[in-house]
């Protein structure tokens, strides 16, 4: 699209396009960044901290101790499986500044998934926390690694502190099953072996590889999206120039409860480091009350997170009480955030959620509300340097809704063109030759353009549930949902009906023991039309999740049919 006509309605000083080749890798960001901020904090866990200066020597030890392996060479793949530690930026700038390309891995991988992702990376290495490091027991032998590198929770903790971290876990806990794996490192080992060995600075430039960072697998077989180091660079001066309005050089405070190996929260990590700032990596944000403490702890002034996250954090007791004053920004990305969390939250804090949108193909961040902007229901604009286009089933772009109309008509796929798409998925040219298309990535997702080049997302194709020859969008059937004060999330999903082809099913996890199925489709009658009605109503005690807190949307279908109300 020539005519860009978002840019009118663009915030001040947000420019339409940005530099993406102000850096030349993630490594010549990292030592520019060290040199400015060097004794500045760069992450926090667990109750440590190392400056940006440590996490300089920490990787470079890394990388040497990469470039030393016997059968490692510029290029090949190295994975991580581990939550949010201190290990994590270590190992992953490691890996960059050895010339390597990083594989992110889900540690909830069962055998079979980390399998097919070992091999389809072609993963020579990994790093694995020992807590999962049975799940590659099983696997191992069948996968292209050579050296494996295990890690324990306390490692980069001080010593009194690693030791009994470790203890607990391992011994009180018992939350590492046994394993045996021949050859495994130690990574204490591997920092001390890289320390004493020689690091051969590598020249990377912007069209190697930096991440083949797997699609989540929710709707099909997880595939690995090649983003170079000019993707996330792109990226990261993109959202950066979008969200930095009033940071303050090495004053920011960033609170991580996403993990690293999400491309949410990687990319936003590394965004936030331009500013010298601290990132909290929050290693378990599923023990909510232990996430509220540590939010006491700090003046944190960023936060990344879902709208499950936010709902179960205002839902938290002791969460109200924080003193938010010092918070600038808070994103909310990885799927739809709802009105009733919006408003909520904004009550609370004071402070707006702003949504932006992405995939992991785009890096991922393609879209975003201007910052402060209460919630609308949309996506925003496209960030400097993205065009966005509805395209329909033939790839013709469609006209903006100007408010008048059948909508339907100018509803298509979203479409993201700019120098944060990936170049394709690896080894997999059938699957790229579907999602790229003339220098469009084709998103999956549906939407229309407003005549102000504000976008909304109606739903994901493969989510729309069609009743009746009716087009029912489930984010919009939860968002109603959310709305009643007995409900504490939901999920919607189609299911098959003999009279209307498809019904409508509503998943709610109560936060009033005493909600009715009745209540649920009474609430929803006061707000949607006859054919979004829900014919299904099931209470659980929790929906399946991805691990950034995505409903499964996939794994609610194929659960056995409920009773009608």
């Amino acid at each position: 699209m020539s005519d860009r006509i978002w840019l009118k309605n663009y915030p001040a000083g947000i420019p339409a396009d940005i530099d993406p080749d102000q850096f030349r890798s993630i490594p010549d960001l990292l030592e520019k960044t060290v040199a400015k901020f060097a004794a500045r904090p760069a992450f926090h866990n667990l109750g440590h901290t190392i400056s940006y200066a440590e996490l300089a020597q920490l990787s470079r030890d890394f990388a040497a101790f990469l470039q030393g392996l016997p059968g490692m060479a510029r290029g090949d793949r190295v994975a991580i499986m581990a939550p949010n530690l201190l290990q994590y930026p270590v190992a992953l700038f490691g890996v960059l500044r050895a010339g390597m390309t990083v594989v992110n891995v889900n540690p909830m991988y069962t055998p079979r998934e980390l399998e097919h992702q070992l091999k389809d990376s072609g993963a020579k290495a990994l790093v694995i926390l020992e807590n999962f490091a049975h799940t590659l027991q099983q696997v191992r032998a069948s996968t292209p690694l050579r050296h494996v590198i295990t890690t324990q929770v306390g490692d980069l903790l001080p010593a009194r502190k690693r030791w009994l971290v470790n203890f607990v876990i391992k011994k009180v806990k018992k939350m590492v099953p046994a394993w045996h794996i021949d050859g495994a490192v130690k990574f204490r080992t591997a920092l001390a072996r890289g320390r004493a060995g020689a690091f051969r600075p590598v020249d990377v430039t912007h069209d190697e590889l930096a991440f083949l960072q797997y699609t989540g697998g929710t709707t099909g077989v997880s595939k690995g999206a090649m983003l170079t180091h000019r993707n996330i660079l792109a990226n990261l001066e993109q959202t950066g120039i979008w969200i930095s309005g009033s940071f303050k050089e090495g004053a920011e405070i960033v609170i991580a409860p996403l993990p690293m190996y999400h491309i949410f929260c990687l990319t936003s990590t590394l965004s936030f480091m331009k500013w010298g700032s601290l990132t909290v990596l929050v290693t378990n944000p599923r023990d909510l009350p232990a996430l509220v403490k540590d939010l006491g702890k700090w003046k944190w002034s960023v936060m990344t997170g879902v709208n499950t996250l936010f709902n179960g954090l205002l839902n938290t007791p002791g969460f109200n009480d924080l003193d938010f004053s010092p918070l600038k920004v808070v994103i909310g990305g990885g799927a739809a955030v709802q009105k009733a969390v919006a408003e909520r939250w904004k009550e609370v804090t004071g402070r707006a959620i702003t949504e932006a949108y992405g995939l992991t193909e785009s890096s991922p961040g393609a879209c975003g509300n201007p910052l402060g902007a209460p919630w609308n229901g949309t996506i925003g604009l496209p960030l400097p340097s993205t065009d966005l286009s509805i395209r329909d089933d033939a790839f013709n772009a469609l006209p903006a809704w100007t408010g008048e109309g059948d909508i339907e008509k100018h509803t298509g796929e979203i479409c993201i063109r700019g120098p944060q798409v990936m170049t394709g998925y690896w080894n997999n040219p059938q699957e790229t030759a579907k999602v790229l298309h003339d220098g469009w990535l084709k998103t999956g997702d549906l939407g229309h353009m407003d005549a102000g080049g504000c976008f909304t997302i109606t739903d994901r194709k493969k989510d729309m549930v069609l009743v009746s020859g009716f087009n029912v969008y489930p984010n919009e059937i939860e968002s109603v949902v959310a709305m009643h004060p007995g409900v504490l999330e939901c999920g919607v999903v189609g299911v098959p009906d003999d009279k209307s082809g498809e019904a409508v099913k509503v998943v709610v996890v109560r936060k009033d023991p005493n909600l009715t199925r009745e209540a649920v489709v009474a609430h929803c009658r006061e707000h949607l039309t006859g054919y979004k009605l829900p014919r299904h109503v099931e209470f659980r005690d929790a929906l399946p999740k991805t691990p950034i807190g995505k409903v499964l949307r996939r794994e609610l279908r194929d659960a056995a049919k409920p009773e009608r109300p």
